[in-house]
């Protein structure tokens, strides 16, 4: 008698589904399944992140991942064309609140690439350009933010305090990066290219990744790497926590801007330093 065939190898989503089919109590031990098929090698690493991402989301609110009041880049309503572009190609965003008398008073939102337009349009006016504003208050959820963004289309948000002040601005990228970790853009470095390149402002842009033994020979500073072995790291260490996007941060002498980041890690700086690379050639 010929034996019989072996049977057939269960697919990812039938082991995956019979680990969960001890249904989990709460959301530890959702958590703690999740781990341990990610130990069985059922999901990979980012799988997991996603998943745990997805469910941090539903209890994170606006105000935790918010661009502050203070670090908001603004264009103000009276601004001529030779006014707003130099800032629209120095903050290279592709969104800014237009704002009358003070950040409180947000009139609009401009998108960068409608400035294309004034090429052919002789009496530019900034307010033809407007964009609605879309407020929210800075309790609302990740995930009803995110699903909003979705339905209306909008990229971005301006977050309101409880007395109806502006309290910061947020956009779906940073929702996403919550979830999904880092984005990058057009604007992040490819990951080929050295750790320090000069930014078109005259400062230098710095992945937080590079060695502290590099940036000092890079910028003839003396930073100490006994306790931590990059930028970022010093960093965290000196705030004791991660810095938020725009947030700027002095250490020594030299000041360091926030370009990238999420709640997790830092990804991007922007170095303002008294001495320039080109003095240790």
């Amino acid at each position: 008698m010929d034996p019989s065939p072996s049977s057939p190898k269960p697919t990812l989503l039938e082991r995956l589904s019979s680990l969960l089919l001890r249904e989990p109590e709460d959301r530890e031990q959702l958590l703690a399944l999740l781990h341990s098929a990610f130990e069985r090698d059922l999901l990979d690493a980012d799988a997991l992140t996603i998943i745990e991402g997805a469910m941090a989301a539903s209890e994170t609110s606006v105000r935790d991942v918010m661009v502050p009041r203070a670090q908001m880049d603004v264009i103000d309503i009276d601004s001529s064309l030779d006014q707003l572009i130099p800032t629209v190609i120095e903050t290279a965003h592709s969104r800014f609140p237009v704002v009358g008398e003070s950040k409180d008073d947000v009139l609009g939102i401009l998108l960068a690439k409608d400035l294309l337009r004034s090429i052919i349009e002789r009496d530019f006016s900034l307010r033809n350009w407007l964009r609605p504003a879309v407020f929210i208050p800075e309790s609302k959820r990740l995930n009803v933010l995110l699903r909003e963004f979705r339905v209306s289309r909008n990229h971005m948000a301006i977050v309101v305090d409880e007395f109806g002040g502006v309290a910061g601005l947020v956009t779906i990228e940073d929702v996403l990066e919550q979830i999904v970790g880092e984005i990058e853009d057009e604007y992040d470095f490819d990951e080929t290219v050295d750790n320090i390149q000069l930014d078109q402002s005259g400062r230098y842009r710095v992945k937080a990744q590079t060695e502290i033994a590099s940036f000092n020979h890079a910028f003839g500073t003396t930073f100490p790497d006994d306790d931590f072995d990059t930028v970022g790291g010093m960093l965290l260490h000196h705030l004791g926590r991660v810095p938020k996007r725009n947030e700027v941060v002095e250490v020594g002498h030299v000041r360091f801007q926030v370009l990238r980041a999420d709640s997790r890690r830092l990804y991007t700086l922007l170095v303002d330093t008294p001495r320039t690379i080109g003095d240790t050639e």
